[in-house]
């Protein structure tokens, strides 16, 4: 009657632990889809314009998801080699997660993903929010600019139409469609009147998602084809009265893919081209400096909800003009600051008002983030995640001297194969990065627990002569064996915890930890149910063994 008592406690307790996950994966991943800005509602107002236009028009294009060590590549792309050489450039450095929708609005805001309001995960295009802070096109639009969009239909959702004279979207990301983009911006160009033109080559993503990834001929091929794309461009373009800029919004891994925090998709290439322009390499820069720069160049107001600089130090500017920028500088992040504290009742350092004026600001805002700024949220979290460890050592020690040595070597072996076949042998990256599709990775997650839990449950029994206990004893070691490896894939989940909380609120996550985490709560849903079907095996065949 005991051991029943026993059995059904632990069944009920490994349900509860199956069902939590899956409540708490399907919840964080929600709310990250969810994220808003805090500045949704209430963002900075826009300054002044610059007034200090350097050029006649700005010409944007965007080569999606080019890595930057391939666009070094002269073999593969000589013309933008030739660019480099006439212009500016340097190694731009994005943040996570390296989503394209979040990129194309931290280059069009100069905020950064937890600020810009973009979606900080590719939404459907239903579904995707219109720009709520400051942009470049928003900008241009009150400073009278025509400007013009040509390219992936998200920049339709993104941007605010109202202030797009011209535009062609399309829902093509291959080739074909690249050569319809540029087909469209071309009249464009021909006509002066076109201040700020937006040009999205999307191939190169496209080969890096569907056609091998970035280390297939076929990746090499798309991008020689951009750079084609980029030489027919320049064609129609002055580039002693105009101004051109190429950039990326993300790489990609080996295996094809973004979305994570690998290093390799947070760097992209820069390169800046044309009136006035100081050519040269430069050191490394932000992504939000791309916004802040090209306003000064358009001469437009700084997006207001910028967190970049201004290059000044990549452009001909007389000292008048750079004392104009950096005192628009200093009221645009005092504005943002405000706009900031009022919206999330933070308290933050006063600046010093000394020095440059986007270091001094930022440096006070992302106190926000920074540990200390944390320590209040993090504090209560840390202790309710010892609590719960002190509760799994607790239940380990009462293991003790019943097999507790094969239970945990068990469960480490379980935890060694799963991560040898999704690490090893499959090459995915514990980032967002490996995530083709949500489907995707639960059919994966589920395979490879299914085969991993199989293989350990075997050793784990054969080792522990299960088998060789009666049913309702051999089915209470199997359970024990369950919640040992329960309890170590909730380590994880507790260090994200701790790290993020349960859901995503002000802020994005750290997207190590949380994808560890929700890494673990798929594994502890399906280690719950499938453990709990093994229990029920082991029962029936030890009971099969003794008739």
């Amino acid at each position: 009657m005991k051991l029943s008592i026993q059995i059904l406690t632990k069944i009920f307790t490994i349900l509860a632990l199956a069902v939590g996950a899956y409540f708490l994966a399907t919840g964080l991943m929600d709310s990250v889809y969810a994220y808003r800005s805090p500045l949704k509602d209430t963002p900075p107002n826009p300054g002044k314009a610059l007034e200090t236009a350097l050029t006649r028009r700005v010409v944007f294009v965007l080569v999606d998801a080019l890595r930057n060590d391939t666009s070094h590549k002269a073999d593969l792309m000589p013309f933008l080699a030739e660019l480099r050489q006439q212009g500016a450039w340097a190694t731009m450095h994005s943040r996570p997660p390296s989503y394209s929708e979040s990129a194309y609005s931290v280059l069009l805001a100069g905020a950064w993903p937890d600020l810009c309001d973009g979606p900080p995960i590719n939404l459907d295009y239903a579904d995707i929010p219109t720009f709520t802070q400051d942009d470049l096109f928003s900008a241009a639009h009150r400073l009278g600019l025509k400007t013009a969009i040509s390219g992936y239909y998200w920049f339709e959702k993104l941007v605010p139409q109202e202030v797009v004279t011209a535009s062609f979207y399309t829902p093509g990301e291959d080739r074909a469609a690249d050569r319809q983009v540029v087909e469209a911006a071309l009249p464009w160009l021909d006509d002066p009147s076109y201040q700020l033109v937006l040009i999205h080559i999307d191939q190169v993503d496209y080969a890096g998602h569907y056609e091998g990834g970035p280390q297939s001929s076929n990746w090499d091929a798309a991008a020689n084809r951009s750079d084609d794309l980029m030489r027919e461009i320049v064609a129609k373009l002055d580039l002693t009265q105009g101004t051109l800029v190429v950039v990326s919004d993300h790489g990609q891994i080996d295996q094809g893919g973004h979305g994570g925090q690998d290093a390799i998709t947070l760097i992209e290439p820069f390169v800046l081209v044309g009136a006035g322009v100081k050519p040269g390499q430069y050191p490394d820069i932000q992504m939000v400096d791309v916004a802040p720069t090209l306003a000064a160049v358009l001469g437009t107001n700084i997006p207001a909800s910028s967190q970049g600089h201004v290059l000044t130090e990549m452009l001909n500017l007389t000292p008048q003009q750079t004392q104009t920028i950096q005192a628009a500088l200093q009221e645009q992040q005092a504005n943002l600051l405000k706009a900031f504290q009022a919206a999330t009742g933070k308290k933050l350092p006063t600046p010093s008002n000394t020095g440059d004026p986007v270091d001094t600001y930022q440096a006070s805002l992302e106190t926000a983030y920074s540990f200390s700024g944390l320590l209040g949220e993090r504090l209560p979290r840390a202790v309710i995640a010892l609590l719960v460890l002190a509760l799994i050592a607790a239940v380990f020690y009462r293991l003790k001297g019943r097999g507790l040595g094969w239970m945990l070597g068990g469960a480490m072996l379980y935890v060694l194969l799963f991560n040898l076949r999704y690490a090893i042998l499959s090459r995915r990256t514990y980032s967002l990065s490996s995530v083709l599709s949500a489907d995707e990775l639960i059919l994966y997650v589920a395979v490879t627990v299914a085969i991993v839990l199989l293989i350990s449950w075997l050793v784990f029994a054969l080792g522990s002569k299960v088998f060789n206990q009666k049913p309702a004893q051999s089915a209470d070691a199997v359970l024990n064996w369950v919640l040992v490896t329960l309890a170590l894939l909730t380590l994880p989940v507790l260090w994200s915890y701790t790290a993020n909380g349960l859901l995503v609120t002000w802020r994005l996550p750290d997207f190590t930890s949380m994808f560890l985490g929700f890494l673990s709560l798929l594994q502890i849903l399906l280690v719950g149910v499938i453990g709990l079907l093994l229990s029920g095996i082991t029962a029936l065949a030890t009971w099969l063994r003794s008739r």
